[in-house]
C-alpha cells in the first residue's frame, strides 16, 4: 500500500490518525522531508493551470447563498406518505439521507465566522448502512473534476465526497477514513446492513493533518483519480457508474468550505443537451397526455355550505372512500388521530366526519380538534358492507370498542370490548390493559364468498379474526409488520392470509414463517400472480424496511432478495406492455429517501432512479384508459407528478395553489377512469381529466378493495376493460 504526504501545518490541528488536536513534529515548512509536498503542490499547480485553460463550470459552491442555520429539520414519519417543503432543494443541495433519529434530520447546518460560511455536518454517525449525505448534480453528469475543502473536527468514521452517485446508496467515494486516504465503490448491499463496498484504492497518511483538507476527483469514461492535499494521486479503473451526481457525505463532524465541480467545455455541452432531450421527451409525453382539471373543492375547516361554521376536523393521510349514504356515488370519512404517545406508538382514530364530495356533511361523530391532524401511522377505521347488504357500513375501534356503525347515519349497529393486551406485547405498545388496534382488514376465511371477517391487530405482535357478528374465530402471534394481504391460494373459496413474514391458512393453521431468515419488519406484502398467461403461480411480494425487497413462492423459498436498502409502500401493475405480464415498484424512506425500483414479472430489477428525496404511497394510477397505468409520486409541481413505468415525468400537477399535503387515487366521476384527490388538513380538491368523460373501451383495472385502505398497503392492480 501506497503513502501519501498530508499538507503540513505548524498550528495545532486535528488528527485523523488519534481522533484529537496535535501539533506537527515532521513535514512541516522547515523539515527537509517538505521538499517533496512542494514538488508535488508545484506539479499540482501547473496541471490545474493547465485544466483551467480548458474547463466549464457545473458548478461552484462556497454556501454563501444559504440562510445560517439548519438546512432541514425534524420531519418525522411523516415524509413517508407526505409532502412537505423540506424535502425540497436548499440552494443547490438536497439532503438525500437521514434515520428516524431527530438528530439525523438535524445535522446539516449552515455556520458563519469572520464572514466564511461553511456546511456543517454536525453529528458522529455509527451506522453503516446509511450515511449523513447532501446531494447536487444531475443523473446526465458524466466527466468532470470535482475539488472540496472541508475541516474535519473529531470523530470516527469516513469523511469526504462522493461522485458520479447513481443514488444515495450506490456510488464513487473519495475521503479520508482513519490513516488512510480511500477511494472506493459502493453498490447497495449484500445482506442485512452489510453495504457492498470494493476498495479500490488507498493510501497510508503519514505525519498529521492540518485543519483544512483539499481532496480533488476526476473521473473519465471509467478512469477514476484522486488526490489528498495535491499529492500524489490514487488511480483506478471501474465502469460501474458511468454518470452521477455529487454528494457530500461524512460519518464525522466537518465543515465543507466550497465545492467546486468542472468539466471541458464539450463534455459540458454533451450533458447541457441530453438534460435539453430529457425534458424534451417528457415535454412530448406530458402533451400527449391528458391534462388535470379541478372537478371538486371543499374545506375541512370554517365555514361549511355558506352556512355551518365548524371547528377544523381535517387530517393529513387518514382518508377513506366509499358510498356511506347509498346514492351510488362515493363519499370520504375524514379520521382525525389521538396520538397517546410515546409519539404515534399508541394511536387510535378521534373526530370522524362523513362528506359527500360536494362538501356537505353527512355526520360526524367524536369532537374535531384541528391540533389532531397528525398522521405519521394507521388507525383501524374503514368503510364496508360487512353483511353483504349492498348498504356500507363504518367499522372502526376507538376508546377500546370495536364498533360497526350504519354508514349513512354513524349510528351504532353493535360493538365489542377490544382484546387484553397480550403478555408478549413489548414497550411501549403495552400501554394500555387493552389494544387500540393498529389497523383493520377485511377477508373471507369462512368461504362465503365475500370479505366478512374482520381482522384486527396491534403493533407489531398479535392479530384477532372475526365474523361479522363479531365473534372471535382465532389468533395469531409474529412479527405483524404494518398491513397484511389475503388471497384464495389453494382454490378452497377460502382466504389465506400473508401477515408480516407469515403465511396462514383459513383455520389459523401458520404455514410458515421467514422470521428466522428476514429481520426488521414488512412494510408492505402482496400475494400477486404476476403473469397467469405463462402459467406463473402466485408469489409474496415483500417490501421488508431495511432487508430491501423479496419474492417468494407459496412454499416459504426466498426466490429474489435485493438488498436495496429500507423498502416500502410497494405497487403492483403494469407499468409497462412491452414487458410480459405485470411488474411492481418499491420506494425507499428511512436511511435512503427516494430511491425508487421497478422490478419485471419475475422479481428482477428493471430499472432504479431517484427523482427526490422523500416517500410517497407510489399509487398506480388509470389516467388515460389505455393498458400501460402511471404512478404518483406528490402533488408538488416541480418534484411531483405521474411517472410512468420507465421512471419519465408524463402528467404535471397545475400550479394553482392546491395542497400538495396527500394524495389519493379515486375513480369518482365512473368512466373507469382515477381522479386524483389531494388534501391538506385544511381542504380537499379532486383533479380529473380534461376529456372526462370519456367514451369507448377504457382499461378498467381490478384493485385492492377500498374497504382495505391504509398508509401501508401493497396497491395490486391488475388488468381489466370496460367493453364499448
Amino acid at each position: 500500500m501506497n503513502t501519501v504526504k498530508r499538507r503540513s501545518h505548524q498550528r495545532p490541528a486535528f488528527c485523523l490518525d488519534c481522533q484529537s488536536q496535535c501539533t506537527w513534529t515532521n513535514g512541516g515548512p522547515n523539515d527537509s522531508s517538505g521538499e517533496d509536498f512542494f514538488l508535488a503542490a508545484f506539479l499540482s499547480f501547473l496541471s490545474a493551470q493547465a485544466i483551467g485553460q480548458g474547463e466549464a463550470p457545473l458548478l461552484d459552491d462556497d454556501f454563501s447563498d444559504l440562510p445560517t442555520g439548519h438546512l432541514f429539520s425534524v420531519v418525522g414519519a411523516h415524509l413517508e406518505y407526505h409532502f412537505l417543503p423540506e424535502a425540497g432543494p436548499k440552494g443547490n443541495w438536497y439532503v438525500a439521507a437521514f434515520t428516524s433519529d431527530p438528530e439525523s434530520q438535524r445535522a446539516w447546518r449552515v455556520l458563519e465566522k469572520d464572514g466564511e460560511k461553511t456546511l456543517f455536518q454536525s453529528i458522529q454517525n455509527l451506522r453503516r448502512h446509511t450515511r449523513p449525505m447532501v446531494m447536487t448534480g444531475d443523473p446526465a453528469w458524466s466527466d468532470y473534476m470535482v475539488e472540496v475543502e472541508m475541516t474535519p473536527h473529531q470523530g470516527k468514521g469516513r469523511t469526504g465526497v462522493a461522485f458520479r452517485v447513481k443514488n444515495s446508496r450506490c456510488y464513487y467515494f473519495f475521503g479520508v477514513e482513519g490513516n488512510r486516504a480511500v477511494l472506493m465503490k459502493v453498490n447497495h448491499a449484500t445482506a442485512f446492513h452489510k453495504p457492498d463496498e470494493t476498495i479500490l484504492g488507498e493510501r497510508v497518511i503519514e505525519g498529521e493533518t492540518g485543519e483544512q483538507l483539499s481532496l480533488k476527483v476526476s473521473c473519465t469514461g471509467p478512469k477514476l483519480k484522486a488526490s489528498l492535499n495535491g499529492g500524489s494521486p490514487i488511480e483506478a479503473t471501474d465502469d460501474s457508474f458511468p454518470k452521477g451526481k455529487v454528494a457530500l457525505t461524512s460519518d464525522l463532524p466537518v465543515e465543507y468550505h466550497y465545492a467546486r465541480i468542472t468539466t471541458t467545455p464539450e463534455t459540458k455541452e454533451a450533458i447541457e443537451s441530453e438534460i435539453a432531450e430529457r425534458v424534451a421527451e417528457e415535454k412530448s409525453l406530458q402533451d400527449a397526455n391528458p391534462k388535470m382539471v379541478l372537478w371538486k373543492t371543499f374545506k375541512t375547516e370554517g365555514v361549511i355550505n355558506k352556512v355551518q361554521k365548524v371547528d377544523g376536523f381535517g387530517v393529513g393521510r387518514n382518508l377513506r372512500f366509499g358510498d356511506l349514504d347509498g346514492d351510488g356515488d362515493k363519499d370520504v370519512l375524514i379520521g382525525q388521530v389521538i396520538n397517546h404517545g410515546p409519539k404515534d406508538r399508541n394511536s387510535e382514530v378521534g373526530c370522524m366526519t362523513a362528506m359527500t364530495f360536494d362538501g356537505d356533511i353527512l355526520w360526524q361523530s367524536g369532537m374535531p380538534d384541528p391540533w389532531k391532524d397528525n398522521q405519521t401511522s394507521d388507525v383501524a377505521f374503514q368503510i364496508h358492507d360487512l353483511d353483504n347488504d349492498g348498504k356500507n357500513e363504518v367499522i372502526y375501534c376507538r376508546d377500546f370498542q370495536l364498533t360497526i356503525a350504519e354508514g349513512a347515519t354513524g349510528e351504532t349497529i353493535k360493538k365489542i370490548s377490544m382484546p387484553d393486551t397480550p403478555e408478549n406485547v413489548r414497550e411501549p405498545y403495552n400501554r394500555f390493559p387493552k389494544i387500540l388496534g393498529d389497523c383493520l382488514f377485511f377477508l373471507d376465511v369462512e368461504g362465503k364468498g365475500h370479505a366478512s371477517n374482520i381482522l384486527v391487530k396491534n403493533r407489531y405482535s398479535n392479530f384477532w379474526i372475526y365474523n361479522s357478528d363479531l365473534e372471535l374465530l382465532w389468533t395469531g402471534e409474529c412479527n405483524t409488520g404494518h398491513y397484511p394481504y389475503a388471497a384464495d391460494i389453494d382454490g378452497d373459496g377460502k382466504d389465506e392470509l400473508s401477515i408480516g413474514y407469515s403465511l396462514y391458512d383459513d383455520d389459523g393453521t401458520q404455514l410458515w414463517n421467514l422470521e428466522d431468515e428476514v429481520k426488521d419488519h414488512a412494510d408492505g406484502v402482496a400475494l400477486v400472480n404476476f403473469n397467469p398467461e405463462m402459467g406463473d403461480e402466485i408469489r409474496l411480494l415483500c417490501a421488508a424496511s431495511d432487508e430491501g425487497m423479496f419474492f417468494a413462492d407459496m412454499k416459504g423459498n426466498i426466490l429474489k432478495h435485493h438488498f436495496i436498502g429500507h423498502a416500502q409502500n410497494p405497487a403492483v401493475a403494469n407499468f409497462r406492455d412491452e414487458l410480459p405480464g405485470l411488474e411492481a415498484l418499491s420506494i425507499n424512506f428511512w436511511g435512503n429517501q427516494g430511491i425508487i425500483h421497478l422490478y419485471d414479472s419475475e422479481g428482477d430489477i428493471y430499472h432504479e432512479f431517484e427523482p427526490v428525496h422523500h416517500g410517497s404511497m407510489c399509487l398506480p394510477i388509470n389516467w388515460t384508459g389505455k393498458s400501460e397505468e402511471f404512478f404518483v409520486l406528490s402533488p408538488n409541481v416541480e418534484q411531483g407528478g405521474l411517472f410512468d413505468g420507465w421512471g419519465r415525468k408524463v402528467v404535471t400537477f397545475p400550479a394553482d395553489g392546491h395542497p400538495e399535503l396527500c394524495n389519493a387515487v379515486v375513480d369518482l366521476t365512473g368512466d373507469c377512469r382515477d381522479e386524483i384527490v389531494v388534501w391538506d388538513p385544511y381542504e380537499i380538491w379532486v383533479y380529473t381529466q380534461n376529456d372526462n368523460p370519456k367514451e369507448g373501451k377504457l382499461y378498467s383495472p381490478k384493485r385492492n378493495s377500498l374497504s382495505n385502505y391504509s398508509n401501508y398497503q401493497t396497491t395490486v392492480s391488475l388488468p381489466g376493460w370496460r367493453e364499448e
